[in-house]
């Protein structure tokens, strides 16, 4: 996969951002918020470490063109986004966490609503945040043709793993260690041709609905993997819309 694939059909208003950049992040912020404004977070997850996705990419994380896509229509979306650097997935993102809420108020960021963004092989990682005790500043999730956990005797993910190499804390995990009231919304590619990767996805949900977590599944039928930059179609572009959206109005409603 290219490193320079942008999302097939970016959204006008991408483009009306400002960027604070250091060491550790880039944090993305629409131009035209109020002044001392303090806005809803979108943590972008990277479940692998930058240093491999530079040696394979050419370029870490922060600086994936498609994830730059994403960061700039939460954006425009009157929301932060944040893209970073990791050493070790697991331990660099807990620490961007903590240091994101520590200084939330000088970031120009709500330390008490925050979601998370994360696709492919950054979902396991994704999910162990969610599972974190003391996480009720964690409104909403939004995970795109992830693997997700290994259920019912399943080991695709574990296999996975082994292939691609990106960080699984949830091994062993289940549904119920997810927080039961934490909505979540799966992006499913119809056409997904990595190994177990649906079927995972349907076992998570069907675990899911057992225990009535509120959980949003949009299927793109017709959808590859990472459907969001190879699938230009309306179908991608409303599901993208439809993400969007989901974050809005979870970490909006959150400050009422």
């Amino acid at each position: 996969m290219s490193a320079k694939k942008m999302l097939v059909c970016p959204i006008p208003g991408g483009d009306v951002v400002t960027i604070r950049s250091d060491l550790v992040m880039d944090v993305y912020l629409p131009t035209n918020r109020e002044r001392d404004a303090r806005l809803p977070a979108v943590v972008l997850v990277s479940g692998y470490v930058d240093a491999g996705l530079k040696a394979v990419l050419g370029c870490g994380f922060r600086e994936m063109a498609s994830n730059v896509s994403w960061a700039r229509l939460i954006a425009a979306e009157g929301l932060g986004a944040i893209l970073y650097t990791n050493r070790e997935p697991e331990t660099d993102l807990h620490a961007l966490i903590r240091n994101i809420r520590a200084h939330a108020a000088e970031l120009g960021l709500d330390a008490d609503r925050i979601g998370i963004w994360a696709c492919s092989g950054n979902v396991p990682l994704a999910l162990s945040v969610l599972m974190q005790a003391e996480s009720d500043y964690l409104k909403c999730a939004a995970l795109l043709y992830g693997y997700m956990l290994d259920l019912d005797g399943s080991q695709a993910v574990a296999d996975a793993v082994a292939t691609f190499r990106f960080a699984n804390p949830c091994a062993g995990r289940v549904v119920s260690d997810l927080p039961q009231r934490l909505p979540l919304f799966l992006g499913r590619a119809g056409l997904d041709a990595m190994t177990g990767l649906n079927e995972g996805i349907d076992r998570f949900v069907a675990h899911a609905l057992a225990r009535n977590q509120p959980i949003t599944l949009v299927n793109h039928a017709d959808g590859p993997h990472a459907f969001d930059i190879l699938h230009d179609s309306e179908t991608t572009r409303q599901i993208i819309r439809q993400t969007l959206a989901f974050m809005r109005f979870h970490l909006l409603a959150a400050a009422g």
